[in-house]
Parts: structure tokens; sequence; C-alpha cells
């Protein structure tokens, strides 16, 4: 059994999905997921303008997002990214509605807005800190590193003080 598989369903029944639920969607982020990685977090949410309801699961290195039809009850896979991809991660605790709010801009430029919602206030930093976990320590900013320049020498070779030059008499 891998990672993935030994993971997955405790996360699940740990953020109170039933396991029915969480065993439908698990070959649709089994697809999306590496069998190396732990969920860091599955969850329910939804959508502030939009009807449906939404399974999101983040690991280390992906954010998989899966959505069931409400008439036929297929599964759709609505956002598989690495979280490097990922730009202006954003979100919003609000203890006082016991819910979270989180937004993306994915790859696409599409921005992507979801509503995670709890049961106490004390879940919403939980979670608040989860995803500062997840975003702010693990993903370093690309940035365009500088090596050589052509033209320029370089430093100079600097030499140990060991190794000084003997003179020959």
């Amino acid at each position: 059994m891998d990672v993935f598989s030994r993971t997955f369903l405790p996360a699940a029944a740990e953020a109170g999905i039933a396991t029915q639920t969480a065993s439908r969607h698990m070959p649709v982020f089994r697809r999306c997921v590496g069998s190396g990685d732990a969920p860091i977090l599955v969850t329910r949410c939804s959508r502030p303008n939009a009807a449906g309801e939404y399974l999101l699961l983040l690991t280390h290195r992906r954010l998989v997002i899966t959505r069931q039809t409400r008439v036929l009850h297929r599964l759709r896979l609505h956002l598989n990214t690495e979280l490097r991809e990922l730009s202006n991660v954003t979100w919003g605790p609000d203890p006082r509605l016991h819910c979270l709010e989180l937004a993306a801009t994915a790859i696409d430029g599409v921005r992507e807005r979801f509503v995670i919602r709890t049961r106490h206030p004390k879940q919403v930093w939980q979670l608040d800190e989860l995803l500062n976990h997840a975003f702010r320590t693990r993903v370093r900013i690309a940035r365009e590193r500088l090596v050589a320049t052509i033209g320029d020498p370089g430093p100079a070779p600097v030499r140990p003080v060991a190794f000084r030059p003997a003179t020959a008499r």
C-alpha cells in the first residue's frame, strides 16, 4: 500500500467526509497525485457564485479539486495544478461565519475562489495555519538567478593561506 492510499481515507474521515464519498473521489485524485504524496488537507468546499459541492485535496506538491454533478452524480475534475504554478494565492479566515475563503490564480489566468466551511471557529484558525504552512513556507518563488555575464571576468581566485608560493634558492 502506498503513502497516498494509507493517508487519504483517514484525512477524509478527519474532515467529516463519508467514506463512501471519499472512495468515489479517490480514483480521480489518484490519477492526479503521485503515490508518494500524502494529503495535507481533504475537505468539502463550494464556490461563492456557483452551485454545487466540491472536494478539495491539498498535498505538499499539488492542489486538486473535483466536482460531482447534481443530476447524474458524475465526478468532474475542476482543478489540477502544482502549488508552484498557482499565483496570487490568498485566503481570508472568518471565525464568525465558521468559514475560510481561498482564492488563487491558475496558470491559465483564471481566478478560482472557494469557500471552506468548518464546524467550529477553532478549525478556521487551524486551516489558516495549514494554508500558511503549505503556501508560504513550502512554495518558493522562482526567481531568475544571474550566474555570469558575457565579458565578466568573475571574482579573482583566492589562494588559501596554507599554499604560499615557495622561493627556490
